[in-house]
């Protein structure tokens, strides 16, 4: 598949999800490539919206830059639906996420939602999760420590570099990606790695999974729920 057939793919996702956007709600809003087509979509209904709540700076500027209010999730209260990608997804719902550095606000955002809404490419479903790098953001000082913990676990974890520099999340963290693993229980081990002092959270996506999947195919979108 190339870039110009994928993103088409993405953008069908996107226009799908705002179907799923209730009238004259506070919006949760993911990260991503995905999203920023999602986001354009909810440009063009942004007068049937309140606001919305953003797991990340990058996705807060275009939002705004959308004319689309942007509001604290502490001022926001429970929100009724939240739309973000995945970096991989499973059929039972459940998703790695953290390409993007956003995975604690995007976690964050996403418990705080009644609905999680995934939109994503047929690309990225797979029968078990793993095969992208795992992210694991971590507390700068305990970056050696968690990660040979996660070598016990059978993972082989990279500290996430750009340009030679550490990225940086917007929380002023750091990110190990980890790989090598075949998440069969994903549940567990995202409880087992979060459990590891230093580990602000991962990016497997299971106890709070999506509650609906609409993958984008050559032969339209699926809307997959639990």
């Amino acid at each position: 598949m190339d870039s110009n057939q994928q993103n088409a793919l993405k953008a069908a996702a996107a226009k799908a999800a705002i179907k799923e956007v209730p009238e004259n709600t506070i919006v949760g809003v993911g990260t991503g490539s995905t999203v920023n087509f999602f986001i354009d979509e909810l440009i063009a209904i942004r007068d049937r919206i309140q606001a919305a709540v953003s797991s990340s700076k990058a996705s807060t500027a275009r939002l705004k830059a959308g004319g689309i209010e942007v509001i604290a999730l502490n001022d926001a209260g429970p929100l009724s639906v939240y739309v973000d990608g995945a970096d991989e997804v499973t059929r039972q719902l459940a998703m790695i996420k953290g390409g993007g550095a956003a995975l604690t606000r995007e976690k964050i955002v996403a418990g705080a939602s009644q609905r999680f809404v995934c939109v994503a490419d047929a690309s990225k479903l797979v029968p078990v999760l793993g095969k992208f790098p795992l992210p694991v953001e971590v507390i700068p000082m305990a970056r050696s420590f968690v990660a040979r913990e996660l070598v016990k676990l059978g993972g082989h974890p990279e500290w996430r570099m750009r340009d030679d520099k550490a990225v940086v999340t917007d929380n002023g963290n750091w990110i190990l990606d980890v790989h090598g693993l075949s998440i069969e229980n994903p549940p567990l081990l995202e409880t087992e790695i979060n459990q590891i002092p230093g580990v602000v959270t991962n990016g497997i996506f299971a106890r709070r999974g999506a509650d609906v999947l609409l993958l984008a195919t050559a032969d339209g979108v699926q809307r997959i729920t639990r």
